[in-house]
């Protein structure tokens, strides 16, 4: 998913609940191009944003994101999942 497309046009301000954290961190997170954060779970609800570049997340079902600037998606507890950088990319990482 992407950011725009929880809001609609009609109102001026908007807000939408995305994730509610458990642990209450955020972390900044760098991948260089055709680098790759290897296959591990977590062990608490996430969200992982995209704030730049582009990337390919993957979890072990066979399911594939392609992820670019304002991408999120939601990683469910104990599912393998990693992420390749297609280029230099930098997320924040909610849990």
């Amino acid at each position: 998913m992407n950011l725009t497309d929880l809001h609609s046009g009609d109102k001026p301000v908007q807000t939408q609940v995305l994730f509610e954290p458990t642990d209450f961190k955020v972390i900044a997170l760098q991948i260089a191009k055709n680098e790759q954060l290897k296959e591990h779970v977590t062990n608490v609800p996430a969200l992982l944003v995209c704030v730049s570049g582009e990337a390919i997340f993957s979890f072990e079902n066979g399911e594939k994101s392609h992820l670019k600037s304002g991408d999120f998606i939601k990683i469910p507890v104990d599912v393998k999942h990693w992420i390749d950088a297609q280029e230099l990319s930098n997320f924040l990482l909610i849990k």
